[in-house]
């Protein structure tokens, strides 16, 4: 495989004259989670899910105001972001459709889940609809392998799954 290359360097940043780190929750931070660990560096993974959890997602403008907090690189801050599935980079739709793609849901019906998904939405694992409404995303274990094929839609699991249930169980979703 080979890699594929992007000037960082130079692109622009997105800014907004608000902060996503601001100084609320810059307090709450201070006071609940920064005295629970050894170091200011150890508290990277909540830091980063207390300003995801109120924004949605961490735009580059926000991992450049956590660094700032923490007192680290941006880099550094963007390299933990990116290396755990839980942390969005970009932003996600309203709605986080996770299918899972466990052996018992593969030997349930999984791929006609996702071949109605690819149809119904228009897009790839990965991809968010053009309206913003739908995320569609794979999940190695939903843990529900006895109600198999499921899916987690946003924090809600689905399970018993059939092309048409989900078909219509996103038709009611405002």
């Amino acid at each position: 495989m080979a890699w594929i290359m992007k000037n960082s360097a130079t692109a622009p940043v997105a800014r907004r004259a608000e902060p996503y780190l601001d100084e609320a929750t810059k307090a709450l931070l201070e006071a609940d989670v920064i005295p629970r660990y050894p170091t200011r560096r150890a508290s990277t993974l909540p830091v980063l899910h207390a300003v995801q959890d109120r924004h949605g997602w961490l735009p580059t403008q926000a991992i450049e105001e956590i660094a700032d907090f923490l007192g680290l690189k941006a880099s550094e801050v963007l390299d933990t972001a990116s290396f755990y599935e839980m942390y969005w980079l970009q932003p996600k739709g309203k709605y986080l459709i996770m299918v899972c793609e466990s052996i018992s849901c593969e030997l349930m019906g999984h791929e006609k889940l996702m071949e109605k998904l690819h149809h119904k939405l228009g897009v790839e694992v990965g991809e968010t609809t053009k309206d913003g409404k739908f995320t569609l995303m794979h999940a190695e274990c939903l843990g529900a392998c006895d109600t198999a094929p499921c899916a987690l839609i946003n924090e809600t699991l689905h399970e018993h799954l059939t092309p048409d249930n989900i078909d219509a169980l996103l038709d009611k979703l405002p």
